[in-house]
């Protein structure tokens, strides 16, 4: 097996997961050093965490990776590319970790994809939703899990087309993730439907939306149609404020994330009714992946899983898949090496592109309701993230030679 420098110079870190029980050979441990922001965003990262933990579980009950233990030591990045880089740096330089992952914000997970190519680290970004991750700002040691920006918009605006509306307004988080999301839909929707107009946007900070506000400025541009980007706290103070003064009251509303189970079940009898959403039906009968999935999961931590614990859980497959095909942890094999290897999920398989490092792991569309005083997602199909995805030709412009 081929060693990287960094893997010699790595010191001893402690494992968050280490049942002990290969080792056989003497060797240590494949490292992963996970970033995430376990103490900001705790509705989505810390099922995400249960996820990735009862994956590493699972691997290492079946014999690890290339007969090896995997561990992941885990670090909390508060939310702060600053603090993401210090946490990289320690897991690097002490830990000896074989690669980086994870990242929720957008912004972290840019800081992230900087340091592992200015230190020449492999990172696969597990949940950052940029398209700059793989595109303008993408290289060799950057790879990115979930659907981006591009790929949400292009499936939401499969459904936003075929509306009447024509008069539009959105609003969205003031950061790279909600102005990325608002600019594709904008572009993508325009080139459906020339004679929509956008009348006006809302860029209430992340975390500290004043949702009366914003709803009230919504209300005064009278669009037809709304795009929300905002989510879990943001999210659940707007759908109240909206609902209260009846902005979305015979108007249309299409919504990025809302149907995922972590911010879409808190809102309870609030919940909006009829958004047109992606998000995860985990309600639902999905196939024979999630299924299993689902039943692991519930008994492993007594409760379903949410669009996180996918997230996690997949992270982990998507790493060992390509790590099983090269035989080798060696950083530059790897750079190139996960291109075209496809790998499990609970929502099927996925395959990371070569041509831009994007999963082609999808997601599902479908529309918000209120059952037994619960908000549930229905009327879903699954779309696959690789058909949701522009050209090559498109992408080869969108991505610098690297």
């Amino acid at each position: 097996m081929s060693l990287s420098r960094r893997q010699i110079l790595g010191g001893v870190g402690a494992s968050v997961l280490s049942p002990a029980i290969i080792r056989a050979q003497g060797t240590r441990a494949i490292r992963i050093g996970e970033i995430n922001s376990y103490s900001s965003a705790p509705a989505f990262t810390l099922p995400y965490r249960r996820g990735w933990q009862l994956a590493v579980e699972q691997l290492n009950a079946k014999g690890g990776l290339l007969g090896r233990e995997l561990e992941v030591i885990s670090r909390d990045d508060e939310g702060k590319p600053s603090v993401a880089l210090r946490a990289a740096e320690e897991l690097v330089r002490r830990h000896g970790v074989d690669l980086l992952a994870g990242a929720y914000l957008s912004n972290v997970g840019l800081a992230i994809s900087d340091f592992a190519r200015q230190n020449r680290i492999l990172f696969v970004a597990s949940e950052p939703l940029t398209d700059a991750l793989v595109w303008d700002q993408g290289h060799r040691y950057c790879y990115r899990l979930r659907p981006s920006t591009y790929m949400l918009a292009a499936m939401l605006v499969e459904e936003a087309a075929q509306l009447k509306a024509t008069r539009w307004a959105t609003i969205a988080p003031n950061y790279e993730y909600g102005q990325s999301a608002v600019r594709w839909f904008m572009q993508l929707l325009s080139r459906r439907r020339p004679d929509v107009e956008f009348v006006g946007s809302q860029w209430p900070p992340l975390g500290a939306i004043d949702a009366g506000a914003v709803v009230n400025a919504l209300a005064q541009q009278n669009p037809q149609a709304i795009l929300n980007v905002t989510f879990g706290p943001d999210l659940a103070r707007f759908v109240r404020q909206g609902n209260d003064r009846g902005l979305f009251k015979e108007r249309n509303v299409v919504s990025f994330t809302t149907g995922e189970p972590e911010y879409l079940h808190p809102l309870g009898a609030d919940g909006p009714e009829g958004w047109i959403v992606t998000g995860y039906p985990v309600t639902e009968i999905l196939g024979d992946a999630n299924n299993a999935f689902v039943s692991d999961y519930s008994s492993r931590y007594g409760e379903a899983p949410t669009m996180g614990s996918v997230v996690g859980h997949a992270l982990i497959s998507s790493i060992v898949a390509p790590i099983e095909k090269l035989g080798s942890l060696d950083t530059e094999a790897m750079a190139d090496g996960f291109g075209s290897v496809s790998f499990d999920s609970p929502f099927g398989r996925a395959t990371w592109r070569s041509i831009d490092h994007q999963s082609t792991l999808g997601t599902f569309v479908g529309r918000t309701t209120v059952r037994d005083n619960k908000a549930v997602m229905v009327d879903w199909k699954y779309q696959d993230g690789g058909a949701m995805l522009p050209p090559d030709t498109e992408v080869r412009r969108l991505r610098p030679a690297t």
